[in-house]
């Protein structure tokens, strides 16, 4: 292997932590831009571009192996145009050239390696190569010079290729739109049931990921169909997740995945969208059930993202690295003598049996803390000694952190601290999701009050997209739902409204990921999938539901109706693929409830409980009073017309376009 360059690339005036990382490499990288395509078609060179993130271990890896390689510099800098894209930051981008990675070879994931023309038309696509060929995969030193010598001798079937592939790419984001029905929903809670790991929970076999918002359907879905088999599911899963070696049972927080059916041995690197997607989960879990382990779970959780992953303006950071000094999960296994060298023998040796240190391991020769196959709780989070086991574990190994603040993501991370401000009874988490929110509103909106992607060391870039809008405009709704605030959800609407005018496909239905003056790309993505985290296009629907019933204008339900008929087309085939657009469903067929409490001063005692013990599925709740009531007629013009009573709380109730009579005791209604 050659030496590293220490002369910095056309990346070392980025912002970007992944794109940072590679500054130094000896390969000439260019950020994603104009100058690198017109170099490209100057120099008559195709492009070769890699698609990655700053905590993703085999990205790490394949830098290592081969972007640090002077030999492979050397292929790359005189015969391609290299460019680097940090995928959170530009989701677009990988986007469409993960559709192609997929479409072309059947799978994807990250680092994604792609080789197209100068007009961006791939003609070639995969995942991880070593630098030499192994094992039948092929290696980056043979992709590079068959490449090159392709481009010199037979370029024409290249670029035949690439508007083979680009023309197909194009053609599959058409979906027909389907009328929404209960069939889909039972049809996804019958795959669920199939596909459930009956001995350790979670949905099919090794790698398992969390998926949590497969489990908040779940939770909707059974408590409204009285499916108590639902729910013993979802517990399962959270109970096995808790106790597994995912769960960091020191510090807090959950790994991205399992490599194992057991929960046991995770990818260690650590994402806020899991955390808080999962922390929701925990927050739900145990308002069904009562279960303090859930509120534990939930309450440590919530803390890890505020001690790990929160910026001192209010922001929210990406997540944690797998790897400490180079190696993967250093930072988190254990020998015994270790802990008992941190604790002492009696404290070091109850630790170790509690959380199964033992001297054979059961990774790598070291041991992953959990608690699987055992009964009870472990020690408190608060307990002295947990805190001497994460100072220590900070002091023994570096752990990277991806320190940019991505705005879908921190909506997630504003929804679920909003909630569990509200049901743990924490005015800290609270406090947390409304700073993040005023964040959001002074470091990541332009001039022209339009948002965007991401925030790093006092900059923010590339103009916000439908995940954007969409996660935002929710977690702007959670906000009033917990607050009563109108301002919120007034903000909610106004990005509502932004989200169609920018981002709707006005002939196929749904919605682009792009805004109809972004950045041409070879094809305009849409995404629909939910993945690691919902899809824009669900949580847009969910979105839309909600402002629906919440306001009564035609313009949101007529908004609403479009996107749940154009995601249950989308559905149709692979229901469970799609877990929170179904949730938006569950919304509008089931029974709903709409409440308008109206009082004089604030939100009563007996509304704050029942929302704090209950999750209100199917119940949308305004409140009113003579301080928010003239911001609240602007929203829901239907409340101009509830008097507000002298005395005491009033509560309208209606139900399928039917209203009672008002009450004035909230333990009468039939919620």
């Amino acid at each position: 292997m050659g030496t590293t360059s220490n002369i910095p690339n056309q990346l070392i005036d980025e912002k970007s932590p992944y794109l940072l990382q590679h500054a130094n490499n000896p390969v000439n990288w260019h950020p994603w831009g104009d100058e690198a395509f017109t170099k490209a078609q100057k120099e008559d060179k195709p492009i070769f571009l890699s698609i990655g993130y700053s905590t993703c271990h085999w990205c790490h890896v394949m830098a290592h192996e081969s972007f640090e390689d002077t030999e492979i510099a050397v292929q790359l800098n005189k015969d391609f145009v290299c460019i680097k894209v940090d995928r959170e930051e530009r989701p677009d981008i990988d986007a469409v050239y993960m559709t192609v990675c997929q479409a072309m070879t059947g799978s994807g994931g990250w680092p994604l390696t792609i080789i197209t023309t100068p007009q961006q038309q791939p003609f070639f696509a995969g995942t991880y190569f070593p630098k030499h060929s192994q094992y039948g995969q092929p290696g980056l030193t043979d992709i590079l010079t068959t490449v090159s010598r392709l481009w010199q001798q037979d370029r024409a079937d290249l670029l035949h290729r690439g508007q083979q592939i680009t023309t197909a790419v194009q053609k599959l984001s058409a979906t027909a739109e389907k009328e929404p029905s209960k069939d889909l929903l039972h049809k996804a809670y019958q795959m669920y049931l199939q596909q459930f790991d009956k001995a350790w929970g979670g949905f099919g076999n090794a790698p398992k990921f969390p998926a949590a918002h497969n489990l908040l359907f779940l939770m909707a879905y059974s408590t409204a169909e009285r499916q108590p088999e639902g729910i013993d599911m979802v517990q399962r899963t959270l109970q096995g997740i808790a106790q597994g070696g995912i769960h960091d049972h020191i510090g807090g927080g959950f790994s991205r995945y399992a490599t194992d059916r057991h929960w046991l041995v995770p990818h260690f690197e650590k994402m806020l969208y899991d955390n808080a997607l999962l922390l929701l989960a925990y927050l739900q879990l145990y308002q069904l059930t009562g279960q303090e382990q859930y509120a534990a779970v939930s309450m440590q959780t919530a803390d890890y993202i505020l001690r790990e992953l929160t910026d001192d303006l209010g922001g929210f950071y990406c997540g944690q690295d797998a790897d400490s000094d180079g190696v993967e999960g250093k930072y988190y296994v254990w020998m015994p003598q270790e802990v008992i060298n941190v604790l002492g023998q009696q404290d070091g040796q109850a630790f170790n049996a509690l959380y199964q240190i033992t001297d054979k391991g059961n990774f790598e020769g070291k041991s992953i803390p959990n608690r699987i196959g055992q009964s009870g709780m472990g020690w408190p989070i608060n307990d002295a000694r947990l805190k001497q086991l994460y100072t220590y574990r900070q002091q023994r190994a570096a752990l990277h952190k991806d320190d940019k603040v991505l705005l879908a993501w921190s909506s997630w991370a504003i929804i679920a601290l909003a909630r569990a401000g509200q049901i743990l009874e924490d005015e800290c988490y609270l406090q947390a999701a409304i700073k993040g929110q005023q964040f959001v509103e002074t470091h990541m909106v332009d001039g022209q009050n339009r948002l965007y992607v991401r925030w790093r060391d006092g900059e923010a870039a590339h103009a916000g997209q439908l995940d954007d809008y969409a996660m935002y405009g929710l977690a702007l709704l959670e906000l009033y739902r917990v607050t009563f605030q109108p301002v919120y959800l007034q903000q909610a609407m106004l990005r509502a409204e932004q989200m169609i005018d920018l981002f709707e496909d006005k002939e196929q239905g749904g919605y682009f990921l792009t805004a109809h003056d972004a950045e041409r790309l070879i094809v305009r993505p849409k995404e629909i999938y939910d993945g690691a985290m919902p899809s824009g296009n669900s949580a847009a629907a969910v979105l839309l539901q909600h402002l629906a019933v919440l306001s009564g204008k035609p313009q949101w339900k007529q908004a609403a109706w479009r996107q749940l008929c154009f995601l249950a087309g989308a559905a149709e085939q692979y229901p469970i693929g799609h877990s929170f657009a179904l949730l938006a469903m569950l919304e509008g067929m089931y029974p709903h409830k709409e409440l308008v409490c109206v009082t004089r001063q604030t939100v009563p005692q007996e509304l704050k409980r029942y929302l704090q013990a209950n999750p209100g599925y199917g119940l949308s709740i305004l409140l009113k009073t003579e301080e928010n009531a003239e911001t609240l007629a602007v929203c829901a013009p239907f409340t101009v017309d509830y008097p507000i009573p002298q005395q005491g709380a009033a509560y309208y109730l209606c139900e399928h376009g039917a209203c009672k009579k008002p009450m004035f005791d909230f333990a009468a209604l039939p919620l």
